[in-house]
């Protein structure tokens, strides 16, 4: 059987009643494209190389050990010039032949693989091995050609087996499935590999192996590769749910159980999973071996029975799987329309791409996580190419127009939100605009790849890509590997009950004009979805009341400078503890309370704090943004700030508030302000602490100012590491107060800082969200950004138990905790090593948020601030100014 079978398909192009985009257009937009790689990828290499990846908005590389650790996700940074490996094949794709000659020497003169360092075996294996083996599949055609490369011999892959030796000592485990990290020097055994006591991964990190290592085979003829991805492959199979033949999110390496996060192991198409399906098909259409295509029909048929409920792909319990175990999506799905392109099933690919189309219109980027009505649930957007790879092959399939617009789409929105002088920087907020300081690998390995090929014509591409598969990370592995000559067969590696049933395969794929008689069927599915995006958007759920009974102090009323509050506390066995860092710890013992009846409405006033301060943190109150709009910065730096519970409330304002910025004397504003002539129609900078915010709002009001920035005062504070709060009044009525006031942490706070010491003249816009840089950008609904959650249930604590809650304060009025970027498991109490108990062992209450496995986990830490002087930064700005006023001229 022909191997590229499944791939027959994508040549059936269908005409579109949809008006068809001009040669001329396409060509504009293909060498726009050109130009936005050109500007990541000379950043890169300006300001990051050889470190892994690039800092867009302190123009520097990242360099794990010398930046603050982000957790897991700096797990792909292994000291190899992660993101030259990772561009490779991207270079020869956009004709960039001379750039790519001069990466790869450079890739084999600085890179080296034996650095004594733990990397994610799944991330080293997608981006570093499978960018060198792109790498070589792209020497090897261009030496081939005669004109380029000729001196190359074999480099790449030599250095490719290398790496692949280095990653085989994770696969020694009794189940095959490797550990989740590895030692780039010293594997996982011993003390000195730091690695090697992990029990669990997840199943995309196991099940996304055989395309690379099965290609260091077939290039190698050592079968040893192919062989232990193979073993991977078949303990996932054997381990599938097998009345639903789903597979869960993270499993057991040891004993290959499920892992359960609360009571349910859950099942998906998204974050932890996604590449294991992509790769079943995408072996079956390199290696030709008819046991991957069987395998990944039985799982699609099960994905289609109860995940897929168009447009929706919503997680399910694995053992119950018409129980849905979520009400939001991750991002990472968006990967899907274009496998079920690939398998031949357009209807519901059109269905689904077309949902992430209308939720990305609507936020301008795909946010990480967003819910069943299509709100905001995690805020931030990696870059993440997922969505640009369906559209690309939606075309391919369809021919239809509609997809080009999509991709005009993306290449704005990038363009206008996400572009700044040294790259494009990744999305903290898609609901703000602010930025987060990351360009990931990823971004020039497949983005720049899916959205070239979307406008290309066949004359515009180097090579035929029908030769070719694209990995998960977009690499290019030739199909012809499935007759190259390995030292011997692959085993087939079948199980005892699994034989070949013909009602598992469809022996020829779909002609796209058979299916599609009607020209208009795209659309004709497309307009219901898109109607219902934009309707769907019903109002917050009501905070309930928790509990039984109504306690002498809510938690919702509690000011923490309120001495009738405290006395209050006291009663009920709660005591106030002040933490280093401004907040303060809420600490409830039941047996120092007066009476039985205080400690139980103690215990009632701490379950009501947990619940509030969840519910705030469930919420996602989207924070502000602080956009510094002079020159030389035009709208490109986005800072996220913190709202106030007074004065003008910015999300009801259509254009912000807009001035310069001038420092308060006193600095503190706590008196006074005696540069009142300079303040007068500027907006007041501010520092916390000394005495209440609104205090602070109402001296600055008095000298004239329009509006207020409050910095930290403690000394390297983040957004990206601590939530966003409120700025709560004073215990009495604030109405008197009419002007915005704002808070940054101190790392956003030195930003403006250093831009006043040197301009005299910095102007910033107040905002909801930052406004568009170039034209002007439709309003979204307002009340469709924020996700509508309700409290959860905290089961009763006894009286005889301690519970703690920790609330912000600087001041002691900063009592309602805001999170806007809340990890995977954010704690509302302190964390273990700042509990102190009053008594000897008393019971913690640390309400947790349960959420599943993720690929990536969110930043634990990035706390770095930029090394290099403003001016510095500029003058790398200033090179890009020009390019970007001609961008505006061409109404990008």
């Amino acid at each position: 059987m022909p191997l590229v079978l499944l791939l027959l398909m994508l040549f059936g192009a269908l005409c579109s009643p949809g008006q068809a985009m001009s040669r001329e257009e396409k060509q504009r937009l293909k060498n726009q494209v050109v130009e936005m790689f050109d500007h990541a990828y000379q950043n890169y290499m300006d300001h990051a190389y050889p470190a892994d990846e690039l800092m867009p908005l302190t123009c520097r590389g990242r360099v794990r050990g010398l930046e603050p650790s982000r957790g897991d996700i700096d797990d792909a940074l292994g000291k190899f010039s992660l993101t030259l490996i990772d561009t490779l094949d991207t270079l020869v794709l956009l004709n960039k032949t001379t750039e790519f000659e001069d990466a790869v020497r450079r890739v084999l003169s600085d890179v080296r693989l034996d650095n004594d360092i733990v990397v994610s075996v799944f991330e080293t294996n997608i981006r570093v091995l499978g960018g060198l083996l792109g790498g070589h599949s792209m020497a090897v055609m261009l030496k081939e050609g005669g004109q380029h490369m000729q001196w190359y011999q074999d480099e790449l892959l030599h250095m490719a087996k290398d790496l692949g030796l280095r990653l085989l000592p994770a696969f020694n485990t009794s189940s095959g499935l490797p550990y989740p990290r590895v030692n780039l020097k010293h594997g996982v055994r011993g003390p000195e590999t730091r690695t090697g006591t992990e029990t669990d991964t997840c199943t995309a990190c196991a099940g996304t192996i055989i395309l690379e290592f099965a290609a260091l085979s077939r290039f190698t003829g050592d079968p040893v590769f192919e062989a232990h991805a193979r073993r991977a492959l078949d303990f996932l199979w054997e381990k599938r749910q097998r009345n639903s033949n789903l597979v869960g999110t993270t499993i057991n390496i040891h004993s290959g159980e499920w892992v359960r996060r609360g009571e349910r192991a859950d099942s998906g198409v998204g974050a932890g999973i996604d590449s294991y399906y992509e790769y079943l098909l995408k072996a079956y259409v390199l290696l030709g071996d008819d046991l991957f295509l069987e395998r990944f029909n039985i799982h699609y048929a099960s994905i289609m029975k109860y995940i897929s409920q168009p447009p929706l792909l919503l997680d399910v319990h694995i053992h119950k799987p018409l129980l849905p175990a979520r009400t939001w999506m991750d991002s990472l799905l968006a990967f899907f329309p274009g496998l079920q392109v690939l398998k031949g099933d357009i209807r519901p690919a059109i269905e689904t791409h077309e949902m992430l189309y209308q939720v990305t219109k609507k936020h301008n980027f795909l946010p990480e996580a967003f819910t069943t009505d299509f709100r905001v649930h995690w805020a931030q957007h990696p870059l993440r190419p997922e969505f640009a790879e369906s559209t690309y092959f939606l075309y391919k399939a369809t021919g239809d127009p509609y997809y080009l617009e999509a991709g005009r789409t993306i290449m704005d929105n990038l363009n206008r939100f996400a572009r700044v002088p040294c790259g494009f920087a990744a999305m903290k907020d898609v609901r703000t605009g602010s930025h987060e300081d990351r360009m990931d690998s990823f971004f020039l390995a497949e983005m720049f790849k899916y959205l070239f090929l979307l406008f290309a014509e066949l004359d515009d591409i180097p090579f035929d890509v029908e030769d070719y598969v694209f990995t998960t990370e977009a690499h290019l592995l030739p199909l012809s590997l499935s007759m190259a000559p390995h030292s011997s067969p692959a085993p087939s590696n079948r199980t005892s009950d699994e034989e070949l049933d013909d009602s598992n395969f469809d022996w020829t794929c779909p002609n796209t004009h058979l299916l599609f008689p009607d020209p208009a069927f795209p659309r004709i599915l497309r307009e219901p979805i898109r109607s219902a995006v934009d309707k769907s958007c019903p109002r917050p759920a009501p905070y309930r009341e928790p509990g039984m009974g109504r306690p002498p102090l809510r938690a919702q009323d509690f000011m923490a400078n309120n001495p009738e509050h405290l006395e209050l506390l006291r009663r009920m066995g709660v005591s106030l503890i002040h933490l280093k860092d401004g907040r303060v710890q809420l600490v409830q013992h039941a047996t120092q309370a007066v009476s039985a009846v205080a400690a139980e409405d103690g215990v009632r006033f701490m379950q009501e704090m947990m619940e509030l301060s969840s519910q705030q943190q469930k919420e996602q109150l989207p924070p502000r943004a602080i956009q510094i709009v002079s020159h030389p910065f035009f709208g490109r730096v986005v800072l996220t700030a913190g709202p106030a519970q007074f004065g003008t409330d910015l999300s009801k304002s259509s254009t912000g508030v807009r001035g310069f910025v001038t420092v308060a004397e006193p600095y503190s504003g706590c008196s006074e302000i005696v540069n009142a002539e300079y303040i007068q129609g500027h907006i007041a900078l501010l520092q916390r602490g000394q005495c209440m915010f609104a205090e602070k709002a109402r001296h600055i009001q008095k000298a004239g100012a329009i509006g207020g920035i409050v910095v930290d005062d403690n000394e390297g504070s983040s957004s990206d590491t601590a939530p966003l709060f409120q700025m709560a009044g004073d215990g009495r009525s604030t109405d008197d107060i009419t002007l915005p006031l704002l808070f940054l942490f101190h790392k956003e706070g030195n930003i403006l800082l250093e831009a006043l010491k040197e301009y005299r003249e910095v102007e910033v816009l107040l905002s909801d969200k930052a406004r568009d840089r170039g034209a002007d950008v439709q309003e979204r609904e307002e009340d469709c950004l924020t996700e509508a959650t309700t409290p959860t249930s905290h089961e009763p604590i006894g009286q005889s138990q301690m519970s703690t809650v920790e609330l912000d304060e600087s001041a002691p009025e900063e009592v309602s905790p805001v999170d806007e970027d809340t990890s995977p498991a954010e704690e509302v109490s302190a964390p273990k090593e700042e509990v102190k108990p009053a008594e000897a062992e008393p019971a913690v209450a640390q309400p947790q948020e349960d959420r599943d496995s993720e690929k990536e986990e969110k930043p634990e830490e990035d706390t770095d601030s930029s090394s290099q002087s403003v001016d510095e930064l500029l003058a790398d700005w200033r090179e890009d100014l020009e390019a970007f006023k001609q961008m505006e001229k061409d109404e990008l």
